[in-house]
């Protein structure tokens, strides 16, 4: 059997990747195994220097491997690395902040991180590294991941402008730290300046519900343990701890750590004291600068809960900030398909923007209709969500209201709707929907979360109408139900029902509805009850 050119040079590339990736694992191996021996033997470099030189700027720009300069602090080598992520490149003290640890404890690698190349260039004292995380095409990709250029046992994440005063404050946090041994506390943390100037708070995320909740934390004379810190402080967790999270190093650094950290359960231990020095604070010099930097801030905080999917922050002074969809902007969730919105399938509820949207449309709608003369009740799913929980189901897409098609003409903004769409005064988007004969309320031009109206007229008694969709709860129903309607809460709002809303219920979608609660369509995505 002869052996073409062609064949030859396929199965030699095919052993030198093979080669290239056994390599690889195995220093990847030896990683892991000195973070979790860090006394065994002398320290070195994971990967060999030249396979990492790519992300890395040493001292006056030139390359360094991730085993950094000033390796060697004792017979273990240094335990910690100090890392700094998060500075302006229009202003900071990176430069200062690497002085002051490396005049005390020279031994400790210091790495300074950013998503790209500062300009103008950091000026770093001999013994500080850059790691740029962006990846260039031309370097390979583990030059530009934290976890191959850390190889000590922890990292201390400081934050710009701090002083190290005292070279035994690092063992102080390594001790609380090793003293919490394997319980829930993975975090150390101190105050910068003052310990007035860090809140302890608990941090509640469910993703589900697209929303992370901050409340205080209570204080203790030995240290506050919580889930999440608010303000200057210096955080110590072990690199293994740091390098298991999806996002390491997002930004802004503490929100984007404590999300992470308190759905892995774990906790932060905030110490009395010491407490580090910051000579300047604060950070930037003028208001301009001042605003530049705060700007940053907001934007890196959208694109954080972006990028986690959180859409709705409640603050511990009881405020809230939004991160979702608006009047302005198009829902969060694209066509629903098979009655089953997109979401349903991330294991996520309704995100909370599009539910506050949904509230607003119904009051506006339900407003104009009284004032109108137009009989109206809840249908449906938002007559189900009313009987359960007085307000929209968590995983509900819309609002339905049934409406008496005789009254149309008694509300200026549907009677004309055959010649097209109408924007009102406030925005609302009123039109005949093009699904069938009924209408349709609109949060906005750009936001197509909406509130349907069906037309029903009364035939011998039984309430019909011409537009059937293939629900099993479209089905005709005796117009007694509807005399007298009554009130019922809903999104907020006092709204008309029928006067059995639980008859009415199991006869449109079978007994024991209200108690048992499904998605719209349990052959694509069924309700785990056993989570609610």
């Amino acid at each position: 059997m002869r052996v073409s050119f062609c064949q030859g040079l396929l199965t030699g590339a095919i052993v030198l990747n093979l080669l290239i990736l056994y390599y690889v694992s195995r220093a990847q191996q030896q990683m892991m195994e000195k973070r979790r021996d860090p006394g065994r033997g002398s320290r070195k470099a994971a990967l060999p220097a030249s396979g990492l030189g790519g992300g890395l700027v040493g001292v006056g720009g030139g390359m360094v491997g991730p085993g950094g300069v000033g390796g060697e602090g004792n017979s273990r080598g240094p335990r910690v690395t100090v890392l700094l992520r998060e500075f302006e490149d229009f202003e900071n003290y990176v430069g200062d902040v690497a002085r002051s640890f490396l005049h005390q404890r020279p031994e400790l690698p210091f790495l300074a991180v950013s998503d790209t190349p500062p300009y103008p260039p950091l000026s770093l004292p001999e013994g500080a590294r850059l790691l740029v995380l962006s990846p260039s095409p031309e370097q390979p990709p583990q030059a530009h991941r934290p976890e191959f250029h850390v190889q000590t046992e922890f990292v201390l994440l400081v934050p710009d402008g701090v002083e190290l005063e005292q070279g035994r404050a690092v063992e102080r946090l390594i001790r609380e730290l090793e003293g919490e041994g394997g319980g829930p506390v993975r975090l150390v943390a101190a105050p910068v300046l003052a310990r007035s100037a860090v809140q302890c708070l608990h941090l509640r995320v469910s993703l589900r519900e697209w929303t992370a909740t901050y409340t205080p934390a209570a204080s203790g004379s030995s240290g506050s343990v919580c889930t999440a810190l608010q303000g200057d402080a210096v955080v110590l967790i072990r690199s293994e701890d740091l390098f298991n999270l999806s996002v390491p190093l997002g930004r802004p650094l503490l929100p984007s750590l404590f999300i992470q950290t308190s759905l892995h359960g774990w906790k932060v231990k905030l110490l009395e004291s010491p407490c580090f020095s910051a000579s300047h604070r604060p950070l930037f010099s003028s208001a301009h600068n001042q605003w530049k930097a705060d700007s940053h801030l907001k934007e890196a905080t959208s694109r954080l809960m972006r990028n986690f999917g959180l859409k709705r922050l409640l603050l511990a002074d009881g405020k809230e900030q939004w991160h979702g969809c608006g009047k302005e902007t198009a829902r969060c969730f694209g066509t629903v398909r098979d009655d089953t919105p997109e979401y349903l399938y991330l294991d996520r509820w309704t995100p909370p923007c599009c539910l506050r949207a949904l509230r607003e449309t119904t009051k506006y709608v339900i407003n104009i209709l009284e004032s109108s003369g137009v009989r109206y009740w809840l249908e449906g799913g938002s007559l189900l969500g009313a009987a359960r929980h007085q307000d929209i189901i968590p995983w509900d897409y819309d609002v339905d209201l049934g409406i008496y098609l005789e009254d149309v003409p008694n509300c200026d903004y549907l009677k004309n709707l055959d010649s097209g769409s109408l924007v009102d005064a406030n925005g609302y988007v009123w039109e005949r929907a093009v699904e069938g004969d009924f209408y349709r309320v609109q949060y906005s031009e750009a936001n197509h979360l909406h509130v349907d109206l069906w037309p029903f007229y009364p035939r011998n008694g039984v309430m019909t109408k011409d537009t059937w969709m293939e629900h099993k709860q479209d089905v005709e129903f005796p117009e007694h139900f509807l005399q007298p309607l009554v009130p019922m809460p809903f999104a907020g709002v006092t709204a008309y029902s029928p006067n059995n809303h639980r008859a009415f219920l199991e006869l449109k979608f079978g007994e024991g509805v209200i108690e048992n609660p499904q998605y719209p369509n349990p052959a694509k995505k069924r309700l785990d009850r056993s989570r609610l």
